[in-house]
Formats: C-alpha cells, structure tokens, sequence
C-alpha cells in the first residue's frame, strides 16, 4: 500500500473510531488522522503477528484491530489532554 492509500486508510479507521467512541471528542482532523495511522499500524502489526497477512495489506482482521486499536488511542488522548474527565 502506498503512503497516499496508508494516510487516506488512516483516515477512514480515524473516522471510524470517532464514530464509535461515546462521547464529543475535541480532536482535530490531523489528529484523527494520527490516531487513525497509529492504530492502522498496530491492526497491521497485530494482524501480521497472527499470520493473516502481512502488515502492508488490508485484510478485515487487520482493519477491525485498527479500529479497536485507534478507539482505545482515542480515549488515551483525551485521557492525556484532560479532556475525558467528568466533573461531579
């Protein structure tokens, strides 16, 4: 997969993420898009570790590891920029 198919994959996962996660998120679309690659890599590298493919190529495993992966990178940063937090 090319960089210009990795960043708009990205992206998407990013996207997709956003929409599963409860919640407003405060993100910005570069920051989706970082998460999104972030958690493409980890899909890839946990999909490549199973032996479904290698970490290159878009299988479904892979594409729903990214997505799980990219909502808990999601949740983090929120975590770290103190925006998740609930006021009692």
């Amino acid at each position: 997969m090319g960089i210009i198919g990795f960043l708009v994959a990205g992206l998407i996962i990013g996207a997709l993420a956003r929409l599963i996660k409860p919640g407003k998120q405060n993100l910005s679309l570069l920051a989706t898009l970082l998460l999104g690659i972030v958690g493409s890599v980890i899909g890839g590298v946990i999909a490549s570790a199973i032996g479904t493919g290698s970490i290159g190529e878009l299988n479904i495993l892979g594409f729903v590891v990214a997505v799980i992966a990219s909502v808990l990178l999601i949740g983090v940063a929120e975590g770290v920029s103190g925006r998740g937090k609930v006021n009692a």
